[in-house]
């Protein structure tokens, strides 16, 4: 019998459609939706927003998800302002639940079209690779839990960057789905949070603080949260894993 050797996924102009498609609208919309998806813009409409959310409130919160998926899944600007709008507009739960889920599913969208246009090809090469890519990938897969978990956790890492990187790597879709839901709920709490607020701060005339995030007092519970994903990973290395 012969054997049947497996060869990578064939590329084809087809398959990155989605994603040269998510690509050039992230240009586009870098460019001209900035002003529209602003705090500024939020500030302007806020009384509208409210009268229509008080009228219609469904109506609202599909058109709130619509929009929100559609920042994530297309990278524009304006996803920290969308996280606030879902505070402002339904307090900090459900507005917490609502922002996390259209989160995610930009995310996962987002994700979908890199792993079609370029991630399973560039898995099933380091798959099939031999010395320091094996090894590198072999790494990637012990630790895939704990990994995903420290790039959503991590306010560091920018949110497309921890969309794209698991779709490169050949990260199972439920596995990017439920880390995605699950690390994103620190930072969606503190945000949504402020975006409850900010009716106090629009009645001043002023800005929130986005950076809050930073303050000890909620940095040091999420840097808690990144050493405890890590530890499995440090584990595993003491006992002579190798870990990437």
């Amino acid at each position: 019998m012969t054997e049947i050797s497996q060869s990578p996924p064939r590329s084809g102009p087809l398959r990155a459609l989605p994603l040269l498609a998510i690509l050039a609208v992230a240009l586009l919309g870098a460019f001209t939706l900035r002003d529209m998806l602003s705090f500024e813009a939020l500030a302007a409409h806020r009384d509208m927003l409210l009268a229509f959310r008080d009228a219609h409130y469904l109506a609202t919160l599909l058109a709130f998800l619509a929009v929100y998926v559609a920042i994530v899944a297309f990278s524009l600007p304006g996803a920290t302002v969308a996280t606030l709008t879902g505070g402002f507009l339904f307090a900090t739960f459900p507005g917490a639940l609502f922002n996390v889920i259209a989160a995610t599913t930009g995310a996962t969208l987002i994700f979908l079209a890199a792993r079609r246009g370029a991630g399973e090809r560039l898995a099933a090469r380091m798959d099939a690779a031999d010395g320091r890519v094996k090894r590198i990938k072999e790494g990637i897969d012990a630790n895939q839990w704990e990994m995903l978990f420290l790039i959503r956790l991590v306010p560091a890492v920018p949110f497309f960057v921890a969309n794209l990187v698991p779709a490169l790597v050949g990260v199972p879709l439920c596995r990017f789905v439920v880390t995605t839901f699950l690390g994103i709920v620190p930072g969606a709490l503190v945000y949504t949070s402020v975006g409850a607020g900010l009716g106090e701060v629009f009645a001043r005339g002023e800005s929130p603080d986005l950076g809050v995030i930073f303050e000890p007092r909620i940095l040091l519970p999420i840097l808690g949260l990144c050493a405890l994903a890590a530890l499995p990973i440090g584990l595993r290395a003491l006992r002579g894993r190798k870990a990437f």
